[in-house]
C-alpha cells in the first residue's frame, strides 16, 4: 500500500492498525488488474473518512446512523409513494393535460426510482437499493431546479424543506457502515424482485383507491405507504433504538416529510415535537430501568 493511501488514517489508528491494512491491501490487490486495486483503494478511502468523521463501527456516529438507517428508508419509500399516489391520482381525477404533465411524469419517475430503491434496501439488498433511492432523491432535486431556477422562482422554506429533505434522508443509509448494515429478511432474488413488483403496484391500487373517493385524504396518502414501509422495517429495526439521540434522529424524517406533505404544518411543529420529547424520555426512562434491573439481576 501507498503511503499516501494509509496516512488517510487517523494518526493513532494508523499506528496501531497500519501494518495489519497494508498486508490486508497486498493481499487483496495481488495479481489484480487495475479496477480491482482502484476498488480497494477507493474501500480504504472510505474506511478512513469513516474514521476521522466519527462514523466507523465501533463509534457512537456510526452507531447512530446504523440504527436509523432502516427508518430514513422506510420515510422514504413513504413520501415517494406519496408523491406517486399523488401524480397518479390528481392526474386520474382532472384528466386534463397541461404543460406540469411532462414534468410530473419525470418526478413521478424520480420517486419510482426512489421507491423501489427504498423497498429492495429493506428487503435484503441494501448497498444497491440504498444508492438506488439516493439517485431517486437527487434526481427530483436536480429536475426541480432545473425547472425553477432559470424561472427566477423563489425558495419559501417549504419549498426548501421539500426539496432536500428527501435527498438528506436518502444519504443516511449511505453513512451507515457497512459491519453494521440491517440484516437482508429476503434473501432470494425472485423474493427481491416480487418485492420490487409489489411497491409500484400498491402505489397504483392506492391511487385508484384515493381518485374514487376512497381515501381523498392527504393523511391517507402518506399513512398508509408509512405504515406499510414501517412493517417492512421488522422487529428488529425499533430494538435497535436505544437512544434519546437515535429516536430523534428516527422520527426527524417522518416529521420532515409530513411537513412537505402537507400533514404537518407549522402550527403543529411545536405538538409534535413536545409529543416526540415526551416518548424520547419515555423510551430514555425504559431503558436506564431495564439496564439496572439487569444489573441487580447479576447480584
Amino acid at each position: 500500500m501507498s503511503a499516501p493511501l494509509l496516512r488517510l488514517y487517523p494518526a493513532g489508528f494508523r499506528r496501531a492498525f497500519g501494518d495489519e491494512i497494508a498486508e490486508a491491501y497486498r493481499e487483496a490487490t495481488e495479481g489484480a488488474g487495475r479496477i480491482a486495486r482502484f476498488r480497494e483503494a477507493c474501500d480504504i478511502a472510505a474506511h478512513a473518512l469513516r474514521l476521522r468523521l466519527g462514523l466507523g463501527s465501533t463509534q457512537r456516529g456510526g452507531r447512530l446512523f446504523a440504527a436509523v438507517a432502516p427508518f430514513a428508508l422506510a420515510a422514504t419509500a413513504a413520501y415517494a409513494a406519496f408523491e406517486l399516489v399523488s401524480v397518479i391520482g390528481d392526474r386520474t381525477v382532472s384528466g386534463n393535460p397541461d404543460f406540469l404533465v411532462p414534468l410530473s411524469y419525470v418526478l413521478g419517475g424520480c420517486n419510482l426510482l426512489a421507491l423501489i430503491g427504498a423497498v429492495v434496501a429493506l428487503g435484503g439488498r441494501f448497498v444497491a437499493g440504498a444508492r438506488c433511492a439516493f439517485a431517486g432523491g437527487l434526481a427530483t432535486a436536480v429536475v426541480l431546479l432545473a425547472v425553477l431556477l432559470p424561472a427566477g422562482a423563489s425558495m419559501p422554506l417549504e419549498f426548501t424543506a421539500y426539496l432536500l429533505t428527501p435527498m438528506v434522508a436518502a444519504v443516511v443509509p449511505l453513512i451507515c457502515p457497512p459491519d453494521l448494515r440491517p440484516p437482508g429478511r429476503i434473501r432470494s432474488t425472485a423474493g427481491i424482485v416480487a418485492l420490487a413488483i409489489w411497491a409500484p403496484l400498491s402505489v397504483v391500487v392506492l391511487a385508484m383507491a384515493d381518485a374514487h373517493g376512497l381515501g381523498s385524504i392527504i393523511l391517507w396518502r402518506l399513512g398508509a405507504p408509512m405504515v406499510a414501509a414501517l412493517a417492512l422495517t421488522g422487529r428488529r429495526a425499533p430494538a435497535g433504538i436505544r437512544t434519546t439521540g437515535q429516536f430523534a434522529l428516527a422520527c426527524a424524517p417522518f416529521v420532515a416529510m409530513g411537513y412537505c406533505a402537507g400533514v404537518v404544518d407549522r402550527d403543529m411543529l411545536l405538538p409534535v415535537a413536545v409529543l416526540l420529547a415526551g416518548a424520547a424520555v419515555v423510551l430514555r426512562l425504559r431503558r436506564m430501568r431495564d439496564r439496572d434491573s439487569g444489573t441487580a439481576g447479576t447480584r
